[in-house]
């Protein structure tokens, strides 16, 4: 949803786009150019069948799951009939613009066309995003997207991000590195590069899908942009007649209920899909559900089904007045831009992180999903529905978020074709991205600095006790010249 904007706004300015990507359009545009990948698609059923499994693994087991789900993504796509025909093809680009997210092999794309290349992060600024460009990455008041703290953390809670943090290095270079790097040399022709050096090399820029008044303020380098909702409708699309009646006709309002596009509702164990149901039922409000499937047994009269939703036009009807979601990144986004308070039942990844700051800015609650049942449901939600500040923040964030100079997408255009014209902009990338780790932390300069002073005083101290303990034995030899 985020790169298609991008891509379609490309097209508006004249430009000819490629995209690789298991989503074609459903309406084509002329320009615009799918290369859909089918063969993802049977890999990422697998995996998000079993992703409400995620919400009860420990960190650690999280960060490795989320490696392991980049693997298959880029394995599935480098693998794809329709992609290794491109990357033996003779097609020629003059930009490469590339999702990042734990997909490192990709890159070789960059190598392979002999083009610069921008990276957009949907998942705001990471660790995976900030390495490419060397962007600071504080432990001491950036938090890990895994941990749900925010940036005022307290002695322990800095050293838990400090592990973390830490562990997240380890697990990169133990398991996703060597992963990375195998697929990079399997999928891309000879010569290329080691792939290390392309992490260094390759990226130009970077999008953040973020923006400071909904996160927590944090440094950048010149090449990390912030972009944030560049993908939501400025002017809101009209609703199918069918949807806009429903909502039209809620006097009592609308909540609207998606655990996103990986996560499907059909999913939910019975006993918290009836909870769910319980809790509805008695609701003077109407329910939009994201449910894929046909039947929902137990349905009441006060929910409507869908497998899909037009969800950024929803969120926008002022008849919306509750949003329950897993947390995503974009879903939290619309609904802050649109000034709609949420619950989250975060299940993975920076869902969790997404929602401490919800409960933290006043705007949403957080459901454990572990602790989803009739009673927890319906107590968050009543508290939302009958606390009117919640409303209240979530609006005074939208004021916030929706004060920018430009508009984020024509902010995002306006530095891809900043890459364009100036061939890669090399002048912006930051020495940092030449340094090793103790040059970065100026570990050898401190190390001379504290070094040499301790050293002085050694053996000063050495000098001293070594007169000192020369003193008596001269003292002895006199005596006994004198007896």
């Amino acid at each position: 949803m985020v790169g298609s904007a991008l891509m379609k706004a490309l097209v508006n300015n004249g430009h000819e786009v490629t995209v690789i990507s298991p989503f074609p359009l459903k309406k084509p545009i002329n320009h615009y150019r799918d290369i859909t990948t089918t063969k993802i698609w049977h890999e990422v059923d697998r995996i998000n069948a079993n992703l409400l499994g995620y919400a009860q693994a420990g960190i650690i087991e999280s960060i490795k799951r989320t490696y392991e789900f980049g693997h298959t993504i880029v394995n599935g796509t480098l693998s794809d009939p329709a992609i290794v025909k491109l990357i033996h093809s003779n097609e020629k680009f003059d930009l490469i613009v590339m999702e990042i997210f734990m997909n490192d092999a990709m890159l070789g794309f960059c190598h392979l066309f002999k083009a610069p290349c921008i990276g957009i992060s949907t998942f705001g600024a990471s660790k995976w995003t900030t390495d490419l460009v060397g962007s600071p990455s504080p432990p001491s008041y950036v938090p890990n997207p895994f941990l749900g703290f925010s940036d005022r953390m307290t002695f322990k809670e800095r050293l838990i991000n400090t592990l973390t943090s830490g562990t997240d290095i380890v697990v990169e270079h133990v398991l996703d590195n060597p992963a990375q790097t195998e697929m990079y040399m399997k999928a891309f022709p000879d010569p290329k590069p080691p792939l290390a050096q392309l992490k260094k090399s390759a990226i130009s820029l970077v999008l953040l899908n973020n923006h400071f008044s909904l996160n927590y303020p944090r440094p950048y380098v010149t090449g990390m942009i912030e972009v944030g909702g560049m993908h939501i409708n400025r002017v809101p699309n009209p609703l199918p007649a069918d949807i806009q009646s429903f909502i039209d006709n809620a006097t009592d309002g609308v909540i609207y209920f998606s655990m996103g596009s990986n996560i499907k509702g059909k999913d939910l164990p019975k006993e918290k899909r009836d909870a769910f149901l319980k809790v509805f039922s008695k609701l003077k409000q109407k329910v939009l559900w994201k449910w894929e499937d046909e039947n929902l047994p137990g349905k009441p009269s006060n929910v409507l089904i869908q497998n899909w939703w037009p969800q950024d036009d929803i969120l926008a009807h002022p008849n919306v007045k509750l949003f329950i979601t897993h947390g995503g990144l974009l879903s939290t986004t619309e609904s802050l831009y649109h000034g709609v308070p949420v619950i989250g039942i975060p299940v993975f990844g920076d869902q969790y992180l997404n929602m401490a700051k919800a409960e933290r800015g006043g705007y949403g609650l957080s459901v454990a999903y572990a602790e989803i049942s009739e009673e927890r449901v319906s107590t968050a939600i009543n508290t939302i529905l009958h606390d009117p500040q919640f409303k209240v923040n979530a609006q005074a964030i939208s004021q916030r978020y929706r004060d920018q100079p430009i508009n984020p997408l024509d902010l995002a255009v306006y530095w891809t074709e900043y890459v364009l014209r100036h061939k890669g902009a090399p002048h912006i990338r930051t020495a940092s991205m030449d340094l090793n780790l103790v040059q970065y932390h100026n570990l050898d300069v401190l190390g001379l600095l504290i070094g040499v002073p301790i050293l002085v005083v050694h053996l000063l101290v050495k000098l001293i006790c070594r007169k000192k303990s020369m003193k008596p034995s001269k003292n002895l030899n006199d005596r006994k010249k004198r007896n």
